[in-house]
Formats: structure tokens, sequence, C-alpha cells
């Protein structure tokens, strides 16, 4: 599978059926699973045997998708949780403890900014933040002895920053540590962060992946790539015995491709129990069958619409990291050089007020806590999806109170735009 273009991994990859099994990814609704021997589930729980004995860890349909990104990805091993968030958590937290450090750009979304910098605080975790465009000498003066992982968004949702994903994971690497990256905006199509040096990567499945706003879900990828056991007294839950597996050493019995999965999805969701359901699995995986069909259109409607803003008097700025003259423009070139998102930022002069007056001007776009599905939809940060952020940490974050993020969906480009104009036409 490894040989097929993105195109047909998105529809092949995952799942082969046999002789007489459905050609659809089948929807195993079950909880639980039937054994013959109380000795061969007791393998399962002591992790000898691979198997399903409880969906709240594992369950086949999810494995068929996760598969399937991972292939896409191009990882050696993959997993769903039941969002972005508690994919974002479970990616950090399964190499991170209290006493441990993160390094993570501030250009992030904010519920992952709260998410780290409260949230994981209160765990004894701590973080510091740098900027995505800091120079090398600053991304190095924020490492610490205890600095577990670095963390960044490729494209940084909705400040549409481009992370430099060499830059950080060659200074990831320099200190020994693994680099994350949230590839949800870009997804696989687009960019492969892999390719580029990121260690693990995330994605809120709930977007472009599911494409229609139908089911919440998350995915861990594993790239196999990063040497556990060389950096053994950093990550002592992956490098000494697990005592809650009676002993087991997941670096030794799982290998480097292995043991990061396998210790996410037996302790972290067998703990916190945020695994997708099969039922949106499913649904997750029609959206990731026409995934590189869909993302060139959301691309062109993004840059129309990028390059209709720029021209208005009402509009402070723009950023699209497609469009001319943006600053991560050249990034963009490097690492998205087929195209970024269809998410486009822009800020009003007005502030607050302007940006409410503007979208609720709008007749097709909708106001919707939501992003990159198949609609056209708005939402002002500052009121909405970044609310729990003081102006310092939003204007750190590049959220300023007037910016609005726009999400370019699949409808003609025309009708994107006459919206836009008519809804410029009410703040005059």
């Amino acid at each position: 599978m490894s040989d097929y273009k993105e195109g047909t991994k998105c529809i092949q990859a995952g799942y082969k059926p046999a002789g007489g099994q459905p050609r659809q990814v089948p929807i195993v609704q079950s909880t639980t699973f039937h054994y013959d021997t109380s000795e061969a589930m007791g393998r399962l729980f002591d992790l000898e045997d691979s198997g399903y004995f409880y969906t709240r860890l594992q369950n086949p349909t999810n494995d068929y998708v996760a598969a399937k990104i991972a292939a896409l990805e191009g990882g050696c091993a993959g997993m769903l949780t039941s969002s972005g968030q508690a994919a974002n958590f479970f990616a950090l937290f399964n190499i991170c403890e209290c006493g441990s450090h993160i390094v993570a750009s501030s250009s992030i979304y904010g519920g992952t900014f709260n998410l780290i910098s409260v949230t994981m605080a209160k765990m004894g975790i701590e973080v510091t933040f740098v900027e995505p465009d800091c120079s090398r000498q600053e991304l190095d003066a924020a490492f610490k002895e205890n600095t577990r992982a670095v963390f960044g968004e490729t494209i940084a949702n909705p400040a549409l920053t481009v992370l430099d994903i060499e830059k950080f994971a060659q200074a990831a690497h320099e200190h020994g540590v693994p680099l994350i990256v949230d590839n949800t905006f870009p997804t696989p199509i687009n960019c492969r962060p892999i390719e580029w040096g990121a260690d693990i990567v995330t994605h809120s499945t709930t977007k472009y992946m599911d494409g229609h706003g139908a089911a919440v879900g998350g995915a861990i990828v594993d790239s196999g790539k990063f040497d556990w056991m060389a950096h053994a007294d950093k990550f002592p839950g992956l490098t000494s015995p697990d005592e809650s597996y009676h002993g087991i050493v997941y670096a030794e019995k799982f290998g480097q491709e292995g043991a990061f999965i396998t210790k996410c999805t037996s302790q972290l969701m067998r703990d916190f129990g945020s695994i997708q359901s099969p039922q949106n699995a499913y649904l997750l995986n029609l959206g990731l069958e026409s995934l590189h069909v869909r993302m060139p259109r959301h691309c062109e409607n993004g840059l129309a619409a990028a390059r209709f803003l720029k021209e208005q008097p009402q509009v402070e700025y723009v950023s699209y990291p497609d469009l001319e003259g943006d600053r991560f423009h050249e990034l963009a070139k490097k690492y998205l050089p087929g195209g970024s998102c269809g998410v486009v930022s822009f800020c009003l002069k007005g502030g607050r007020s302007a940006a409410e007056r503007f979208m609720k001007s709008l007749k097709m776009a909708a106001i919707e806590t939501h992003v990159a599905d198949s609609r056209t939809c708005c939402l002002n940060p500052a009121t909405s999806t970044h609310r729990q952020l003081t102006d310092e940490q939003l204007q750190e974050a590049g959220i300023p109170a007037g910016l609005v993020r726009l999400s370019c969906g699949l409808e003609d480009k025309e009708d994107i735009i006459a919206d836009l104009e008519a809804a410029f036409s009410a703040l005059d």
C-alpha cells in the first residue's frame, strides 16, 4: 500500500476484506467480544496476543480506519480518539508526567492552548510557548532539562501561521525529544509532517477528514522513527516496567514502531476511555474516501475568497498561507505546495462589533462553532472558541478581537464571494 498515491490510499488503505467479508468497513457495534476460554482472554489482558476484549480500549472498526490514516500520513501505527482534543492530550500525556515540560508554538487552537497551559499545568506539567516564526536561538532557549515534547500545528487554527516543521524537528531531536504536530487543517493530502521530521501526528478528524460535520473524532499516528530507548531516562513510561501490565517494558516488547501506540491504547485509553464510537469511525471512513477530491476544491475556494477580501477597504489584513504576500507564503510553498486549506482569517477594522455585524449580514455562510467541512461557515474566535483567553493571550496567539475565521466549503466560489460582498455592503 505504501507504493500507492494518496488518493488511492484514501479509498483502499486500512481494510482489505477476504472472501465473503463485507466490502465496506463493517461497523462492529459491540461493547464486548466473545472468547471460548478465560485463558484466551487472559492473554489479551497480558498483551501477549492481539485482539479485542472491550471497545473502551479498541474496536475493529476503529482500527481499520486508524490504519488508513496511518497509511496516509506515512506512519507505522495509529489510533482513533473521541475528539481532536483527546488526541492531543493523549499524544502529550503518553510521554509526559508530573514534573515534565513541553515546548509549544504559541500559535495554536485556543482549546489546545488552554489544555496545555491550564489543565495540564494542574497535573504538574509546565509549558514554554514560543512564536512559530521564532529564531532557532529563541527556540533552543525554550528547552529545559525536563522537556519531554515539542508541539505545534502545521497550519494554526485560526491564525493560519505555518510551522517550520524542519526547524522544530531538528531542535526537538537535538534535545532528545519528539516533535508532535497537529496536521488537522492541511490533512495528509496537502502535507505529511513525518516526511519533514515530525515523530507523532495528530488530527481532529471532525474537520476535513470527516468533511460533513457529522462525527466528532480524533486520531494519533506514530512515525515509528523516534528511538525511545536511546533516551530512556526521559521516557520511563515507555522504557521501564509498567506494573499495571505485569512489568511490561513497551519499548522492548513492542519495539520502536509499536511502543507509543500500544502504551497509549493499553494504558491511557484504558484509564481515560476517550474512544471514538464505531459509528463515528464508519462515518469518518466515508469522508476519507473523498478527501483527496475535496481538498483541492477547498483550497481553490479559500484562495479566491482571500484575494477578494484583500481588496476590501474594511479589512485590516488577511491571513492565508497561499496568498501572495502573506508572511508565511514561502513556508507554505515549501510544506504545502499543493495548497493549504479552505480556511481564511481576516481582521475587520471595527473590531468585535464590526465582526458581529458582518457575520450577521451573511446569508449563505453560517455562524458556527465549526470549521473545515463541506458548508461555508464563519465565527469570531475572540467571542467563541478563544473566549477563555485574555486580550494579551489573544494578541500572543495572533487572534485580535476583530478577527473572523471563514471556512470556505465546497460551494461555487462565485456564490461565496457574492455572500461576502453583500455582507460588506451592510457595513457601509
